[in-house]
């Protein structure tokens, strides 16, 4: 019995992958052999510790001297301090209307926060400066709330990409308006493999103020981190990080986990390997002919499916995923770092069995 020994029965298969989400993947292994590493004895709470000490240079190894790192538990907790750190009370956010601060934080950054969000529809999740225009005005007017950052997801809801030509747009517009440009970089790690660049050549080189810096994602037990690149672009983040309950006395064992994912290529593997599955999976898909319709380029490790009806709701059957548009029969289909070549071919073969079946 598990009461007896410690331990607790396994209740999944762990054999199972799902299409859900990059979230419903376990902790990779080296994560897991990291923690270990770190436990034992006594080391200084609230960041007081040897691993986020090194987490502060395997940082600026990635985005530059000046970078300075604050671990946090979770991604919604990243963005929201980010962006308190960066506006007064009465700043506002113009973001993307997909954006996962809009779209999936369930009102934290007006709630905690205490910000409004200025929202642009777009029709591939990214911002640019015409769309920004939208939003960003009424400076000095004190009925409007004012416009004081812009937020951009890297990869984007929607599974697409930033170039850093277009970072570097949106950050020069921003910093002439006054504005700080913020990055959510849940999947940050994805967007480099994608890109086949360094963390800092579309960050820190084209002007980003702030990172939320993803971990969760790319295989960690819990944690994130808001990676600040201009220091004069924040105000009390150390205490509002306390405030919005963010603050680990236990830190170390959200340093040591990124210090696992980042000191070598850890993050980089991993994200190269959740793109190729998710490459994989659209080339498989296509081969339905129009049978299956894409809205998006699969440029990251999402792909956006429409599927016929009844479809879906068979693979269900089977795997997790997610509806999109369930008005068109769009479905996000996510891999991970520990999706593998068998559980994309054969969900690709009995989505075409489906198909074959329903036509």
């Amino acid at each position: 019995m598990p009461g007896e020994t410690g331990g607790v029965s396994r209740l999944h298969d762990p054999e199972h992958r799902d299409f859900a989400s990059d979230n419903y993947a376990g902790v990779h292994p080296e994560v897991l052999a990291a923690l270990a590493e770190a436990n034992g004895g006594h080391q200084g709470a609230y960041g007081a510790d040897a691993y986020t000490a090194r987490l502060q240079e395997v940082v600026a190894d990635h985005f530059g001297a000046g970078a300075t790192a604050y671990p946090v538990f979770n991604g919604t907790g990243a963005n929201v301090l980010a962006l308190q750190a960066l506006l007064p009370r009465w700043g506002a956010v113009v973001c993307a209307e997909q954006a996962h601060i809009q779209t999936d934080e369930n009102g934290a950054p007006e709630r905690v926060g205490g910000l409004k969000l200025l929202t642009v529809p777009t029709p591939d999740g990214k911002l640019t400066p015409e769309l920004v225009e939208r939003q960003a005005w009424g400076f000095g007017d004190e009925h409007r709330a004012q416009p004081g950052v812009v937020s951009i997801t890297q990869s984007t809801e929607l599974g697409t990409l930033y170039t850093p030509q277009e970072i570097r747009a949106l950050a020069d517009q921003a910093h002439a308006l006054g504005l700080r440009l913020h990055v959510d970089g849940a999947r940050i790690a994805n967007a480099a493999a994608a890109l086949d660049l360094p963390l800092r050549a579309f960050t820190t080189d084209v002007g980003v103020d702030v990172v939320s810096l993803g971990g969760t994602k790319n295989g960690l037990l819990f944690g994130e981190a808001v990676v600040v690149l201009d220091d004069d672009a924040v105000v009390g983040l150390p205490y509002l990080r306390k405030a919005d309950m963010q603050l680990a006395s236990k830190m170390r064992f959200v340093s040591a986990q990124l210090v696992a994912l980042l000191e070598q290529d850890l993050w980089l593997r991993s994200a190269r390997h959740a793109n190729a599955m998710a490459a994989r999976l659209r080339a498989g898909l296509e081969t339905a002919g129009d049978r299956v319709r894409f809205s998006q380029p699969t440029q990251a490790n999402g792909v956006f499916a429409a599927l016929p009806p009844g479809v879906a709701d068979a693979l269900r059957r089977t795997w997790r995923f997610y509806d999109w548009r369930p008005a068109n029969g769009e479905v996000r289909l996510m891999c991970a770092f520990d999706t593998t070549e068998a559980d994309v071919d054969a969900f690709v073969a009995e989505t075409l069995r489906l198909l074959d079946t329903t036509a």
